[in-house]
């Protein structure tokens, strides 16, 4: 199995369009914080002026750790798209090249072949999101030094001390992760039924915007499928910034994640060994 999953690995980074993810991710950060660096300071002045009327604010408020929460509410739209390009091209490539009805002649059996594939594209992941948390948070505050991190809500502001930060950063991008696994589930399962890559990655995105937004309709309708839809948990990363931190409803959500990474995989596996390979 391990070494399956090298063979996988390597397939995916011999290929320059895996990097593309990670210089556009490193491109996007960099350009926030020039922004910021540049003109943070007034951006700030202006979006806490309704606060400012009314209190006296002492400390640096613009800081690293204000930076990566503005950077987490702007990448992780996007970042499922990049995921989708090569959890998408997991066996969808194979089909297109032809090597696919190669790989199952081969006496490594159907179900750990999909298994190394989908572990390759959950590292890729991982590491995607590992290479934004250097940038967003360790280049943030390097960049601006630390303080405490206050956020505008709609109904509230929340204000969390400079020791009481860190920890919440390593668990939001612990479950960022988790959401964006199940992006590549999501991905990895269409990727079963079509010959070209460009197809799942379409329609993984399609079904990510159509659920995103049913997720955020107020309509009732759609108010029995709205708890049950992946796209309706995958901001929870947000509830570790909440004071106190509501650990239920956060386990409620990674739990909802992980049964559809459990069904994506296991469907695309039910699937893979059926299917009559043609290609």
């Amino acid at each position: 199995m391990y070494t399956l999953l090298q063979i996988e690995l390597f397939k995916i980074f011999k290929q320059p369009r895996t990097y593309i993810a990670f210089v556009a991710i490193a491109a996007i950060v960099l350009l926030i914080q020039l922004a910021l660096y540049v003109d943070g300071e007034k951006w700030l002045a202006f979006g806490m002026q309704p606060l400012t009327n009314s209190f006296t604010i002492e400390g640096k408020i613009l800081n690293g750790y204000l930076v990566c929460f503005f950077v987490l509410q702007t990448l992780l739209i996007h970042v499922p798209l990049l995921i989708a390009l090569v959890a998408g091209d997991m066996v969808a490539g194979e089909a297109n090249l032809g090597t696919l009805r190669l790989l199952v002649t081969k006496p490594i059996g159907r179900t750990r072949l999909m298994l190394a594939k989908f572990g390759a594209a959950w590292i890729y992941t991982l590491l995607l999101l590992f290479w934004m948390g250097i940038l967003a948070l360790l280049f943030s505050v390097a960049l601006f030094g630390t303080g405490d991190l206050i956020i505008l809500k709609s109904e509230e502001v929340v204000i969390l001390e400079r020791t009481d930060v860190l920890w919440r950063y390593f668990a939001a991008f612990g479950f960022a992760a988790l959401a964006m696994t199940a992006v590549a589930a999501l991905a990895f399962l269409l990727s079963v039924f079509a010959e070209n890559a460009i197809g799942p990655i379409v329609a993984t995105m399609s079904v990510v915007i159509v659920f995103t937004i049913l997720s955020t309709l107020d309509i009732p309708l759609f108010n029995a499928i709205k708890p049950w839809l992946f796209t309706s948990h995958m901001i929870g990363w947000k509830g570790f910034f909440d004071n106190p931190v509501h650990m239920h409803a956060i386990t409620k959500s990674a739990l909802i994640l992980i049964l559809h990474v459990i069904v994506f995989v296991g469907g695309a596996i039910f699937i893979f060994r059926r299917k009559d390979l043609l290609s």
